[in-house]
């Protein structure tokens, strides 16, 4: 599993590797089963606190992308908890802020269709690779 961190970013290190995992779930870079490195083992790959993957690991397991085992460690599960009306009221929610910032930096409908178009083949060519 190869994480790119921006330390330089604004985004929390945990936030970035919560996301980058689950991002690698949707692309088939990381697949249902795959036992993720040991919280220590990260750390040490990325140059980061043990507490920082930690933190982002049990944020994974909260929303039921990975489970803890206690004898193989972080193991990719893909048991979504929140229920999908949740999880449309946050995508609704969020989407309208994002929504909100594109239109006031003029970023027309076309190109937004454009990108979502693009993020949705990046994750769609899975079966493909």
């Amino acid at each position: 599993m190869i994480l790119r961190i921006d330390f330089d970013s604004e985004t929390p290190i945990y936030v970035q590797i919560k996301n980058q995992v689950i991002e690698g779930i949707a692309k088939s870079e990381i697949e249902i089963g795959e036992e993720l490195p040991s919280v220590r083992a990260l750390a040490e790959d990325i140059g980061v606190n043990m507490h920082t993957v930690n933190k982002a690991y049990n944020m994974l397991k909260d929303e039921g992308y990975i489970k803890i085992d206690r004898r193989k460690g972080a193991v990719v599960s893909l048991n979504l908890n929140q229920s999908i009306e949740k999880f449309r009221e946050d995508l609704d929610e969020n989407l309208y802020f994002y929504m909100a910032q594109c239109f006031n930096r003029n970023i027309s409908k076309d190109e937004i269709k454009l990108y979502i178009d693009k993020v949705f083949l990046d994750f769609n060519n899975k079966e493909n690779s």
